[in-house]
């Protein structure tokens, strides 16, 4: 079975998208309609503007979910994946890829998203740092006992795992986790604390745009951040974009999931290549466990 999964934010680079829009005709309507539907060009800011532009989340969303949405559906027929999903902001790119969201809303709702969660970003300075090597017990242990707000937020792959909260309290937590044992605790250049309890007052805008889009069944199970469970029943895929914001993402238990349910191909759609990454790591993780690799 093949899987198609769509990454999150931070995969964004200046000049992307340009490829596609010139060479496919379909990419060029998209990314048209994309600049008409915003009320302004993204598509100039993705292919011409700075780095500093692209890291703005107003800009960031929207620039991935397109390069990401556009590139599946350019594929035409060739585009039929038995398993779908998406790491955060990902999620709504493989839903509007998949057929449960149309572009249009698709965009409207990240680009809802995006406004809320700067909005909050800008409200409560919040900062996310990545913990490498070291075992993710001890690290909810220490963000629980570690003052302020400070939680596991993405779990990337074994030996990978993103906290995020509070500027003093990440920090605080990432030279508890070194002195635990962790090989790195790195700060990243992010602007909020995202899946953390932070995002909570960005809950009513994203749910009022949630509430007002149309959402069907999807071609294939996407697999969701909040359970990393396959779903196709709209109410409940609504609800799971809801939760995932101040929620974690199950990224390490989606790829073991799809894996146990029969994946067996995987292909990256959209900016970079960062999901391939995480999935080849935490897939040897699984032969190491079974013996399959010595």
């Amino acid at each position: 079975m093949n899987a198609v999964v769509f990454p999150g934010q931070g995969s964004q680079f200046k000049g992307m998208g340009k490829e596609l829009y010139e060479t496919s005709t379909l990419a060029k309507e998209l990314f048209d309609s994309a600049d008409a539907i915003l009320g302004y060009r993204i598509s100039e800011v993705m292919f011409e503007g700075s780095d500093e532009e692209l890291k703005q989340t107003r800009i960031t969303q929207p620039a991935i979910f397109l390069h990401s949405v556009i590139s599946a559906l350019s594929m035409g027929e060739v585009f039929r994946p038995d398993m779908a999903a998406g790491h955060s902001l990902g999620e709504f790119s493989a839903l509007t890829a998949c057929g449960c969201l149309g572009f249009e809303d698709g965009l409207r709702l990240v680009y809802a998203r995006a406004m809320a969660m700067q909005e909050c970003c800008e409200k409560v300075p919040g900062a996310m740092a990545a913990i490498l090597a070291l075992n993710e017990a001890v690290i909810e242990d220490i963000c629980a006992r570690t003052e302020g707000v400070v939680v596991a937020a993405n779990y990337n792959c074994p030996g990978q795992v993103v906290i995020s909260g509070e500027v003093r309290a990440v920090q605080e937590a990432c030279e508890r986790l070194k002195e635990a044992g962790a090989r790195r605790a790195l700060i990243l250049p992010v602007g909020g604390a995202f899946h953390s309890p932070l995002m909570e007052p960005a809950r009513e805008q994203l749910s009022k745009a949630i509430g007002s889009t149309t959402f069907k069944t999807p071609i294939c199970p996407v697999y969701q951040n909040v359970d990393a469970r396959p779903h196709t029943d709209p109410e409940q895929i609504k609800a799971n974009l809801l939760a995932q914001l101040t929620a974690p993402v199950r990224w390490t238990e989606t790829v073991r999931n799809m894996a146990s349910d029969g994946m067996t191909e995987y292909m990256e759609c959209g900016p970079g290549k960062v999901l391939t990454g995480l999935i080849g790591k935490t897939l040897q993780s699984i032969r190491t466990e079974t013996g399959a690799e010595g």
